[in-house]
């Protein structure tokens, strides 16, 4: 046997014998407890023994592994208008550093015009989008104009509700186009861009601007035209953007009952990486693509037939994932652990293609959120979509995925992480308290159990998902070498962890999240550690206290919960680099 080999056998045998030992003085504690004469319950014989190997990553991952999206829509309801709000760039801000992808199904009806008129393309509105309520947008862009670096505002209450008027009455037209496979044209002028970017720049992230991909001339190539005039507005003012085209292209058929085919992709792209070049300012910008739909079979052949004929020259693969449809209706369909695994076998099939052709390509989630059309209200944003959400994040992790970007930050639907009265929902603390815990580097997890059967079920492993990142460096409450494993408990009942091997008697921080008031899962507020968590003004987050649990005690999670654990004085070789 070679000598390199060794070491591994050698440490993966210690691991193995201090497990066993473990199982069996648990099992001899278990026994001498039912020998007192107490019959235990079914909750106190189920233990979990969780150890991390520390010495290497499995993974490394971009440091904006989660990132954020923003639909095209708010061009049409009007909410692009409002981006400068002083606590929705807070709000963004805090989920920084991170990718801000400006795309979505009206990526491929985007028209730009080098126009500062503001009303002139805004296309018709409700009865109320009266002269004064333009007058207001008008004088907020003059006031933003004014101001140097970055440009935030504060908007009256009324021009607010007025807002939320609109955007509830173009919902129902936005909702009617989506399902309806047929869409009008969206306008983005100088000035939109403008605020888009501004948006970005203030909250720390970086811009992704995809481009419409179905303005083709009549032999089906790509028509550029309206792509470069973008290009040379955005360069003129020194805008730092990244850039995609078009938006899931295996379903062009249904909407615009025009197809591209894999070969005429390759060379749009191939195209567009001539036109950034052409532009001193963007010839080293980066370009991702293609951005295809759940990986059926016409997305796979997409895909593959792209990667052939031009995918070397996208700086990363991607493609979008959404778990259910709107046939979904209640609660319990969130945490069906089948439904969570689809995701597994999808991101399988998409890296076997990419990695054919392109090893050592990047391949990132172009557009993911937990279900599809924008979600189903009281539920997408209540706290029983974030078993959803943390799911993608830690198996997306554990399978390499390099960036997931999150559909949408806000407004879109019902799966957005901040309402249209710019207040967190749940998925928003959970992202931020993976912002501020979760490093890039994954650790493999080793678990074993000890319950009423002779062997673990796979119940108990598959409804209690554990996943193991280094500590994020980002955040200084924490030294390097720190570890942070983010726990959830799919199960109707408590579920106890013991640290074991490496982990061994370490001191632990506890995050827990649990829905917050009466609602149980259908609650859109979260407590952490039994505190509710609010905004404390449109400038300062709470405080993310966390609960020190000594050290060898056991982790109880309570039922249908989520959790993060920093052990904060392992020194793990694989996070001290």
């Amino acid at each position: 046997m070679p000598k390199r080999f060794l070491p591994q056998i050698f440490g993966l045998s210690l691991w193995l014998a201090f497990i066993t030992h473990s199982l069996m003085f648990c099992a001899a504690t278990y026994r001498k407890h039912v020998s007192g004469g107490k019959r235990q319950s079914f909750l106190e014989r189920t233990l979990i023994l969780l150890d991390v190997n520390t010495r290497s990553p499995l993974k490394v991952l971009n440091e904006n592994f989660l990132s954020l999206q923003v639909d095209p829509s708010i061009l049409k309801n009007g909410w692009l208008d409002f981006l400068s709000s002083k606590r929705l760039v807070t709000l963004a801000r805090g989920l920084s550093p991170a990718y801000l992808r400006f795309g979505g199904k009206r990526t491929d009806f985007l028209q730009f015009h080098n126009l500062k008129n503001l009303a002139k393309f805004r296309g018709p509105g409700p009865d109320y989008y009266l002269k004064n309520y333009e007058d207001d947008i008008v004088r907020s862009d003059i006031a933003l104009d004014k101001q140097k670096g970055c440009k935030l505002a504060s908007h009256p209450d009324m021009m607010l509700e007025l807002q939320r008027e609109k955007a509830a009455q173009m919902q129902q037209v936005l909702l009617k186009e989506q399902f309806s496979n047929l869409y009008s044209d969206v306008t983005i002028t100088a000035r939109s861009l403008d605020k888009l970017y501004n948006f970005a720049d203030c909250a720390g992230l970086h811009l992704i601007f995809g481009l419409n991909a179905l303005h083709r001339n009549l032999d089906n190539s790509w028509n550029a035209s309206s792509a470069l005039s973008l290009l040379k507005y955005s360069a003129g003012k020194k805008y730092n953007i990244s850039w995609e085209l078009g938006n899931e292209p295996n379903g062009y058929r249904t909407m615009v009952s025009r197809s591209v085919n894999s070969t005429q992709l390759a060379q749009d792209y191939i195209l567009l990486k001539t036109l950034l070049q052409s532009v001193r300012y963007y010839s080293r910008a980066s370009l991702y693509g293609p951005n295809i739909g759940r990986p059926r079979k016409n997305a796979i052949l997409l895909l593959d037939g792209f990667m052939k004929n031009g995918g070397s020259v996208v700086d990363a693969v991607t493609w979008q994932h959404y778990y259910i449809d709107r046939r979904v209706t209640k609660v319990e369909d969130f945490m069906k652990t089948r439904l969570l695994d689809t995701l597994t076998d999808q991101i399988t099939k998409v890296l076997k293609i990419v990695h054919i052709h392109t090893p050592e390509k990047r391949v990132w989630f172009g557009g993911v959120g937990p279900e599809w059309a924008g979600g189903i209200n009281n539920l997408s944003d209540t706290f029983a979509a974030g078993f959803l959400w943390l799911n993608t994040l830690g198996i997306s992790a554990m399978q390499g995925i390099d960036v997931v970007l999150r559909h949408t930050f806000f407004d879109y639907g019902y799966s957005h992480l901040v309402d249209q009265h710019f207040n967190p929902l749940p998925d928003y603390w959970l992202s931020l308290l993976f912002k501020r815990l979760v490093g890039p580097r994954v650790l493999a997890v080793h678990v074993a159990g000890l319950q009423r059967k002779p062997r673990p079920g796979r119940v108990i492993r598959d409804k209690l998902r554990i996943y193991a990142h280094c500590t994020s460096s980002h955040n200084h409450g924490y030294v390097r070498g720190s570890i942070t494993i983010y726990i959830i408990n799919l199960h109707r009942s408590r579920k106890k962890i013991k640290l074991a091997g490496t982990l061994r008697n370490k001191t632990v921080h506890q995050y827990l999240l649990q829905p917050a008031g009466e609602d149980g899962l259908h609650s859109k507020s979260v407590q952490l550690n039994g505190e509710p968590l609010a905004m404390v003004d449109s400038d300062t987050f709470p405080e993310l206290k966390p609960r020190t649990l000594r050290a060898g005690r056991t982790i109880a999670m309570p039922p249908l919960s989520i959790g993060f654990y920093v052990i904060k004085n392992i020194n793990a070789y694989a996070c001290r680099r």
